[in-house]
């Protein structure tokens, strides 16, 4: 396992933290993992600091100076490497982003896999579906974290291989004993955006609070609802029992998944969200919407419940069976450790291989 990319080297184009994320996180997880499997890898980060720093003040102007010395260095890149592999999502960041490297890549003459990911991918393509074919020609491969995206992309006449997101089980593991020493925590690790409706489970756990009274309920994740978010809870009177504990880096939230008795989930739009796999992971019984890909990652009773989104009363019904039925939670944990075996390294790198090695050999095909 050590060495199966052994005489590889990659270039992985994606965003990097900070700010942290589900997508930045999987980029440098997978770099690591690389490395530690034999691989040469080149990391070119969309994100990269502005240069000068100013700039980043400056609307329209700021992207000329992050797009310009990205193009120049993926051009580099490619003739440096064997095969490129890059993380892609919706909207601008796939204009600004994918476009240059897909095409930089096709130019060089240097095979590219699209690892595609994002909730909002089935919008996106009806809007914009001409161009991102034309640049999806170019490519070797489209792979993806779900079988929901899958299906997405079969829609429009794409196949797309399924490559789960990856799990670093190093990091992302159980805690032995009882959590807390009794008192009740519950947490949400979703960006404070309002497609992550924390605003529901703010509304939930003000219903916990009101039956169980030592309740603390803590939030990782940072965004543009922060403010609306502080003055819920002083609405609601629970602000005391609340923490924002803004971006956390790997590590942080893997300790604040093992001193958590339950984790909510309450998207509006997802894809395959890396917070239920860590959860998960971490041996953390989970409530989540039921939105996107998520049926397709857990499933109601088994290793997760799961509820429709933007109900808040839902989501406390759920969460109150896991808290007063000790059976149903040690099932939910029990399965859930299952589920996500198919996460670890030892089992996506071969899924990953297997992607490097056809889009090598079909290097010289048209695409």
């Amino acid at each position: 396992m050590t060495e199966l990319f052994s005489g590889y080297k990659v270039l992985l184009v994606g965003p990097i933290p900070p700010p942290a994320g589900g997508m930045a996180n999987q980029t440098q997880q997978l770099k690591q993992l690389l490395q530690n499997s034999g691989a040469k890898v080149e990391l070119l980060a969309v994100n990269a600091p502005y240069k000068p720093k100013w700039i980043e003040n400056v609307p329209g102007l700021r992207s000329i100076f992050r797009l310009v010395p990205y193009c120049w260095r993926l051009l580099w890149a490619c003739r440096r490497n064997d095969v490129v592999h890059l993380m892609a999502n919706s909207g601008w960041s796939w204009h600004l982003f994918a476009t240059p490297a897909i095409w930089i890549a096709w130019l060089s003459n240097t095979p590219l896999l699209v690892n595609y990911r994002g909730g909002y991918a089935e919008t996106f393509f009806k809007k914009s579906w001409r161009i991102v074919a034309l640049s999806l020609n170019r490519t070797k491969g489209i792979i993806v974290p779900s079988s929901f995206l899958q299906e997405v992309f079969g829609k429009w006449g794409r196949s797309a291989k399924v490559v789960p997101n990856v799990l670093n089980e190093k990091i992302f593991y159980p805690e032995s004993g009882d959590k807390n020493n009794g008192q009740l925590h519950i947490i949400v690790t979703r960006n404070l955006e309002a497609i992550y409706d924390v605003s529901s489970a703010i509304r939930c756990f003000k219903l916990i609070k009101d039956k169980y009274q030592h309740a603390r309920f803590s939030v990782a994740g940072t965004g543009p609802e922060k403010n609306m978010l502080v003055e819920l809870c002083d609405e609601l009177g629970i602000s005391g029992s609340v923490e924002f504990l803004g971006r956390l880096d790997i590590a942080q939230m893997a300790n604040l998944y093992r001193c958590a008795n339950v984790m909510l989930n309450t998207s509006t739009v997802d894809n395959s969200p890396n917070s239920v796999i860590e959860a998960l992971a971490c041996g953390v019984p989970v409530v989540t919407t039921n939105v996107g890909g998520i049926p397709k990652l857990v499933k109601h009773e088994y290793d997760a419940l799961l509820v429709e989104p933007g109900q808040p009363e839902k989501l406390f019904e759920q969460m109150t069976r896991i808290l007063e039925d000790d059976e149903l939670s040690a099932r939910l944990v029990a399965n859930g450790l299952m589920t996500v075996e198919k996460f670890m390294w030892k089992n996506v790198s071969l899924h990953l291989l297997e992607n490097y090695q056809h889009a090598l050999i079909n290097k010289g095909e048209k695409a």
